[in-house]
């Protein structure tokens, strides 16, 4: 997310009112898939890359909207708020997910409107959160390389806390480069998946973000080998 100058806080205080989008706001489904591109809805995700909460904030674009603290560690309507407030300032452009590769969403009359939401505007929302992923369970024997043909993208950008029967695949392919570590396919992104996608993402020319999307994916087949 990129940083923006600060913008002054013109609104507090919970108010009360509806649970219906405003006339110009997105549906609360654009949201929805929002949060599951950027954080497999997660609010309390801290991916360790400078990217926090449920909309992926990094902390200088959430103190530009008001946050305090850091977003992840901000309560579910909070981080609803800052999102909704951020959108009206400019709109869908601060989002990796929300352009085109991934979501394609299109910005509404809302749209840097620089008109400062309430708590009620924002609670249409709705975003509840995901519990904490259960711990890493046991490696397997054998692991292998996993397949040698590429599997589809499953559509979904991974990071730390994630667990996914798809993500297998991509750390069984992280066995056929030499990391000093033995990926067993566990499903769950966790250090030292970590640790590869980076080195995947800097051999290629990927921003470093740590999160595994399609051209990190793509790059564990047909990209240059981490150094």
């Amino acid at each position: 997310m990129a940083r923006v100058a600060v913008v002054v806080l013109a609104a507090t205080g919970v108010q009360a009112g509806t649970m219906t989008a405003a006339a110009a706001d997105p549906p609360r489904a654009d949201w929805a898939k929002l949060r599951m591109c950027e954080s497999s809805d997660r609010y309390h995700i801290n991916t360790g890359s400078g990217y926090y909460g449920a909309y992926q904030f990094d902390l200088p674009t959430w103190r530009s909207v008001g946050g305090e603290g850091r977003p992840d560690q901000a309560s579910p309507k909070e981080q609803d708020f800052r999102a909704l407030y951020l959108y009206r300032m400019r709109g869908w452009q601060p989002w990796e997910c929300a352009n085109r590769e991934f979501l394609d969403l299109a910005d509404d009359a809302d749209a840097r409107t620089k008109r400062v939401p309430t708590y009620a505007e924002s609670a249409y929302i709705g975003g509840t959160g995901q519990p904490a992923p259960a711990p890493e369970p046991p490696p397997e024997p054998d692991p292998g390389t996993g397949p040698s043909t590429m599997p589809t993208w499953p559509g979904v950008v991974y990071a730390y806390g994630d667990c996914a029967t798809e993500l297998k695949a991509f750390q069984l392919r992280m066995n056929h480069f030499d990391l000093d570590h033995t990926f067993q396919g566990t499903g769950c992104y966790y250090e030292q998946t970590k640790i590869a996608v980076l080195a995947l993402q800097r051999a290629n020319g990927i921003n470093d973000s740590g999160r595994l999307g399609p051209k990190t994916w793509k790059a564990a087949w047909h990209g240059k080998p981490p150094a």
